[in-house]
Parts: C-alpha cells; sequence; structure tokens
C-alpha cells in the first residue's frame, strides 16, 4: 500500500518513507491511500484469535510487501506484549483497560510498535522527534531505549505534566534526552513540525517522529479496537465507543477501525476545557486556540494535529463527520466529581482521562434517552500516575505499581530550552 500526504492525494510514498519521514515534505501527514476492508465474517470469528493474531492481520493489510510476514509477526509479538481488558461495570458501560504496558499508558502500543518497526526498516543514524504533553515521552522513551542508530528528543512543557509523568520522561539517560521547554504542549508541537520542513536542518541530520503525526504510531492503536470488540458479551446491542481526546491521534485510529467493517455504531470524542474539536462538531467551525492547562493534562492541546487526518478520510465532509461522531466536553470539577462517583458507585478508580470519557458517555445516554447498548470508554492512563488528583478526589491512597515507584529514586535529567524555534534548532545542531 501507498501513502499520501494529507496536502497532496496525488503524491505516494512507500510504508518505510511515510514511516522514516514522519511528516510529509510539504507538512501534511501521511494517510494510507484506502481503507481495507474485513469481511463480515471475520468479526464473527474474532473470539478465536488472539490479541497479537488480530493484530497481525490488521497490520499486514496496510503493510503487506515492505515487511516480511513471519518478522512482522515477530515484530507484533515483542511489541504487543500485554493485554488490553475490558472491565464491565454495569451492563451497558465498561471500561478498555489500556495501561498494562511497560509505562502504563496506552501509548505503549503504538511506541513500542513504531520503534520495533523503525528499528526493522532503518539501519542509519536517525534522530526520533516527540512533543508529549505527559504519557508519550514516556512511552516512546521506553519503546527505543538502548535501540542502535537511534537519538529520542522529548519535548514537554514544563510545569504542565504531572510529577509522575515527568520523573517517567527523565529518568532514562543513554539515547533519550529530555527537553523542558517554557510553553505550552502546543509549543512543543510547533518546534517539531518546524524541525521537519526545515530544509537547512534536514539536510545536515535525519529526523523522523514518534508523535501520532506518525503513520506508525497510529496503525497499532486500531488494534485494540478490534480487541475491545471482541470482548463483548452480546454483540447484538449498539456499540458506543467514547475516545479522550486530545490530539485526536486515538480517534482517528477508532475511525480507521470502523471504516475496516469493525461494528462501531457511534464515536464519543470527550475533551475537556481544551475542546476545539467538541465546537468543531457542534458547529462546524475548527478554530485553533492556545491550549489550557486541565488535570487531564494529555487532552491539553489547542490544535490537533489529526484532525487533519479525520477531514481526508472523511473527504472533508462535516455531515458525515457529525453523523459518526458525538462530542462533550467538561471542567476540572467535573472531572473529579467523575473520579469519586466511579470509585463510589463502582468500586472502580478511574484516572482524569477516563473520568472525562465516562461524563461524555453519560452525557450521550441521557441526552439520547438510550438503555440498551455497549458502551466502552478508553481508559488510557494508569490512575497512579495522577496521584494527588485522583487521591483528593476519592480520599483514599492509590497504590503505585513497581515499575512507576522505580522512577522516583532516579535523577532528573533534563536540558531547559525555552519555545523559539532558532534556539531548539541550534540545540539540535550541535547534538
Amino acid at each position: 500500500m501507498k501513502f499520501y500526504s494529507t496536502n497532496n492525494e496525488n503524491k505516494f510514498v512507500t510504508f518505510k518513507e511515510a514511516v522514516i519521514k514522519g511528516l510529509a515534505d510539504d507538512g501534511g501527514l501521511f494517510m494510507p491511500e484506502f481503507i481495507p476492508r474485513f469481511e463480515p465474517s471475520f468479526f464473527k470469528n474474532l473470539e478465536n484469535y488472539s490479541f497479537q493474531e488480530i493484530a497481525f492481520d490488521i497490520a499486514i493489510k496496510f503493510i503487506e510487501g515492505e515487511i516480511n510476514k513471519e518478522e512482522l509477526r515477530s515484530i507484533i509479538n515483542r511489541a504487543i506484549n500485554f493485554p488490553a481488558p475490558l472491565i464491565k461495570l454495569n451492563d451497558q458501560f465498561s471500561l478498555l483497560e489500556l495501561f498494562h504496558g511497560p509505562t502504563l499508558a496506552f501509548k505503549d502500543f503504538g511506541a513500542r510498535f513504531m520503534a520495533e518497526i523503525i528499528s526493522h526498516l532503518s539501519q542509519e543514524k536517525l534522530n526520533i522527534l516527540v512533543a508529549t504533553s505527559g504519557d508519550t515521552g514516556s512511552a516512546v522513551a521506553g519503546g527505543f531505549f538502548g535501540k542502535e542508530n537511534i537519538n529520542v528528543f522529548l519535548l514537554y512543557p514544563c510545569g504542565k505534566v504531572s510529577e509522575i509523568q515527568e520523573k517517567q520522561l527523565t529518568t532514562w539517560g543513554g539515547n533519550i534526552t529530555a527537553l523542558e521547554i517554557k510553553g505550552t504542549f502546543d509549543d512543543c508541537q510547533r518546534l517539531v513540525k518546524s524541525a521537519f520542513v526545515d530544509k537547512d536542518l534536514t539536510s545536515r541530520k535525519k529526523f523522523s517522529s514518534a508523535n501520532s503525526i506518525s503513520i506508525a504510531r497510529l496503525l497499532p492503536q486500531i488494534f485494540y479496537y478490534f480487541e475491545a470488540y471482541k470482548q463483548l458479551k452480546d454483540k447484538r446491542k449498539e456499540t458506543i465507543v467514547c475516545v479522550p481526546s486530545g490530539n485526536l491521534g486515538n480517534l482517528t485510529a477508532g475511525l480507521f477501525a470502523k471504516m475496516m467493517g469493525l461494528p462501531i455504531d457511534k464515536f464519543i470524542s470527550a475533551t475537556n476545557k481544551n475542546d476545539i474539536f467538541t465546537k468543531y462538531i457542534n458547529t462546524s467551525l475548527f478554530e485553533p486556540r492556545d491550549s489550557v492547562q486541565t488535570l487531564s493534562n494529555a487532552m491539553d492541546v489547542g490544535n490537533p494535529s489529526n484532525f487533519a487526518r479525520i477531514l481526508s478520510v472523511y473527504k472533508n465532509t462535516y455531515n458525515k463527520i457529525k453523523n459518526d461522531i458525538y462530542s462533550a466536553s467538561f471542567s476540572d470539577e467535573e472531572t473529579l466529581n467523575a473520579i469519586k462517583e466511579v470509585y463510589e458507585k463502582y468500586n472502580y478508580i478511574i484516572d482524569p482521562h477516563g473520568a472525562v470519557g465516562y461524563l461524555a458517555v453519560k452525557n450521550y445516554l441521557s441526552e439520547k434517552n438510550i438503555e440498551e447498548v455497549n458502551s466502552i470508554v478508553l481508559e488510557t492512563a494508569h490512575p497512579a500516575k495522577f496521584l494527588d488528583t485522583v487521591e483528593n478526589a476519592i480520599n483514599k491512597k492509590v497504590e503505585i505499581p513497581a515499575r512507576l515507584e522505580e522512577c522516583f529514586h532516579k535523577e532528573k535529567q533534563s536540558i531547559s530550552l525555552s519555545n523559539n524555534y532558532d534556539e531548539f534548532k541550534k540545540y539540535l545542531m550541535d547534538n
């Protein structure tokens, strides 16, 4: 399969070129030339497949011909070696736990798969640039740590990630460098995108991205939508999936899954105060603005990159997008109340992002007066990564997993930079 840029549908590159480049030369995001579909029989037999077998069947549709089948199986078995269990809260409400990977966030799926793919495809020295509002950076660091000929630069906004997230970002060393940017996530993302289209810089060093702008980060996120559907007990009910949304990569992957034939009736995009996409769904106006800090910090994005992919896959047809996606936004106060409510009603400790998703589903079901439904909220990170927020909400100590606890005993290693591109460029030139 070939891949085109969201800025030019007539110019194609191979999967390898799309992965190594990260971003197209014209600044667009890479998209598959078409979305492949499965036969209905595939979904009827889904329970007979392991998570890894499902992942392979999806991946091969996009990658066939560029990576040997057995090598791809091996890549998937190494990258996707942890579960994504569906936890049932009641007859209509379930949570898909995506935090069982090494860094306890859904980003582990994409980051580990991408690291294995890049290591397989490229033997030359490569610099990976990553803008992160929290979990992406540590997942990418975990995936690429120790990989030969690959240096990773993690750009994160100073003072705008949780203490545990910062520890996860800044305690790797080796081929991982944390850059503490004086600004917002949007500044970090702008710096990364500017570097990719800077001919002076890219003529001297080879760069790639591990953000969700990378097609190799996006594709493996399709895997767990199929895995979630597989675990539903009553597939006769309408199925809706709620995605806590920031840069819209996770939602885009879900839309790909739907277009591949997965029987998802509706997507819900849940946002916090950074409600740019919610306002688009409700008004047809897309108006990026500076992001603001919230308790659900991974969603603090003021100009979501993957919006371009959503427009592309729907051929810029607003009515079709609105038909498939419902969206609602919630405040920090509402988020805290939701964390408390889920704990008191279901004895389940949910993280702030999942809590926003929980609220969006409640909103949708109430608004549409729906009772018989399978609703799935993506629980994207372990609640211990947001210790103060969660403990204050439920008034109870949260157990910290051992691999998270280890970070507290390591020394922070980061380099402070302004949000000025020239300063960032000079740093990259010198390193």
